[in-house]
């Protein structure tokens, strides 16, 4: 039976913890928040249609994506899958000791940020080439810096910059899928120490 998209999901167990922390699968989860194909996500983020499908089959597996139907394409049944939930948090209560959710949490943050900056500089590369000599592709990007206390501080901040975001995110996006769809990347982590 088919359920309801869920506005949060926390991941309680070390499985779906396990399964959800690698970084392509994060990005796919990110393409499914309509129901997409194999081969619909594999062309939005430059994979092989195989790979995906190994990695949704692993989403599927863990409870974090659904199938939600199939539709016939030329000679093939594609099946349409959907993340359970718009976002997903590690819960607190997951049997791991702190320091290994925490490193967890860290490592796939980072790991989520090399394939977040890989996109961006395929998908900048992409817009370049698509541009003639007179056409704007319309763009924002923006880079601060803040300088957080410490770890309540730091949990905080992510907690009401991510709302934020979100709520700006809902009430400016179109109900149609005709209009123009824009990319949202945003990423906080700690100045790098340069030698």
């Amino acid at each position: 039976m088919l359920k309801d998209m869920q506005d949060s999901f926390y991941i309680q167990s070390p499985e779906q913890a396990t399964v959800l922390l690698n970084p392509i699968r994060g990005e796919i989860i990110a393409q499914l928040m309509e129901p997409a194909s194999a081969a619909e996500v594999a062309r939005i983020l430059g994979e092989t249609a195989q790979r995906i499908n190994y990695h949704l089959k692993a989403l599927e597996k863990a409870g974090l994506v659904q199938k939600v139907g199939t539709r016939q394409v030329r000679n093939l049944v594609e099946v349409l899958y959907r993340s359970i939930a718009k976002t997903f948090v590690l819960a607190e209560s997951l049997s791991m000791k702190p320091e290994t959710l925490q490193k967890l949490k860290d490592q796939s943050s980072l790991a989520h940020l090399v394939t977040t900056s890989e996109r961006i500089k395929r998908d900048a590369m992409l817009l370049m080439e698509q541009c003639e000599a007179n056409e704007v592709i319309p763009s924002a990007s923006l880079q601060f810096q803040v300088h957080l206390c410490d770890e309540v501080q730091r949990q905080a901040f992510v907690e009401e910059y991510t709302a934020l975001v979100e709520q700006m995110v809902q009430r400016y996006s179109a109900a149609s899928a005709e209009n123009q769809a824009y990319q949202v990347l945003l990423a906080v982590y700690p100045k790098p120490q340069e030698s």
